[in-house]
């Protein structure tokens, strides 16, 4: 397939279809990332979720499989300081709930964690050299961005309006991904916490094509060939696709998040900050329903999900996703039970044809 009108993407890393793999922590890993890496296109193994043994030991099961390029994400949000007052207006909050199911509501409240790009990973990625580095939530520190970029690797990172792409593209980014309001997980916004200043991804696209000189990645909304030909069609040099992959066998998606997959309509998804204390789109369940999806009450990221964890696991084990992050955009009734590198090429297929 080498008859892409824009090669930019292609060329700059290294891959021979415009389509990459949303990392998607807790749902990605290395059998997605190389399904998808041998089909031609970009896998991705997200990282913030991962201690460091871990990272090593998927980067070598993805070489040992895969001898394609490989995208390591990370998350670099700032460390804010605990707030014990929002904290525990939280757990009041959740009361009831503890109360219903029999939770032990004296119990010390679990940690959520998601780790921010820092010294240590730093090291972890000199040391491993992946040929791409995404990020989530800007971009870490200048120190240790010049560091990854020294190891040769692409830096990508996520924009949901114009003024992120400029500010990314002025920090050394060499490819920017225009994620739109209609994607599935977290929002990687990080210059504002306004939702209102959120984009949807055909209108961001093109905008952010005219606004920087590095390649865009369209992401958002785009779970089969129309979207790519889309995505082209506006500018973009190729696609980040997520939902559409957790529907594939390589996923890492529990029972509970598969069948709402397969159950909920695409009208069914909403922002909220329950979950983790960041706006991030996923399935409507009753916590969300009841609460209200975004709540000033959560705590800031990525402390508010640590209370949940109780319902959630007593839930879960009575077949309920009462309390469960259920992580899907908008587009995903384009979703199939469908292998991932098959999926994979149908789509570049599929878009040149068009």
């Amino acid at each position: 397939m080498n008859t892409w009108p824009d090669r930019r993407i292609l060329d700059l890393l290294n891959i021979q279809l415009p389509i990459l793999q949303a990392p998607m922590a807790g749902a990605g890993g290395s059998a997605l990332a190389i399904a998808v890496g041998n089909a031609g296109g970009l896998g991705a193994l997200p990282c913030a979720m991962l201690g460091a043994e871990q990272i090593a030991e998927e980067v070598a099961a993805f070489r040992t499989a895969c001898q394609a390029p490989l995208n390591l994400n990370f998350f670099c949000h700032a460390a804010l300081p605990r707030d014990a007052a929002r904290e525990e207006r939280w757990r009041q909050a959740l009361k009831p709930y503890y109360d219903e199911v029999g939770a032990d509501f004296q119990a010390p409240t679990p940690v959520s964690s998601r780790a921010p790009f820092d010294e240590q990973t730093c090291q972890l990625v000199e040391r491993l050299r992946p040929q791409v580095v995404s990020f989530h939530f800007g971009l870490p520190e200048a120190g240790l961005l010049g560091r990854v970029k020294a190891t040769g690797a692409r830096i990508l990172s996520s924009a949901t309006t114009v003024e992120e792409a400029v500010w990314l593209e002025q920090r050394g980014c060499d490819a920017i991904i225009a994620m739109g309001y209609e994607a599935g997980g977290h929002r990687a916004m990080f210059l504002s916490e306004d939702l209102t200043t959120q984009i949807g991804t055909f209108a961001l696209v093109p905008q952010v094509v005219d606004a920087v000189s590095v390649p865009v990645i369209a992401a958002g909304g785009i779970g089969d060939a129309r979207g790519l030909s889309a995505a082209l069609a506006l500018g973009a040099s190729a696609v980040q696709i997520g939902t559409a992959y957790l529907f594939t066998p390589q996923a890492k998606v529990s029972a509970f998040h598969r069948q709402a997959l397969d159950t909920a309509a695409a009208s069914q998804t909403a922002l909220t900050n329950l979950f983790t204390g960041r706006p991030a789109r996923g399935i409507l369940n009753r916590v969300m329903r009841e609460l209200g999806p975004v709540s000033d009450l959560a705590p800031h990221f990525p402390l508010a999900g640590g209370a949940l964890m109780p319902l959630r696991a007593i839930t879960e084990a009575q077949h309920r996703d009462d309390f469960s992050n259920l992580w899907a955009g908008q587009a995903l009734r384009l979703g199939q039970r469908r292998d991932a590198g098959e999926l994979t090429r149908d789509i570049a297929l599929g878009a040149l044809r068009r």
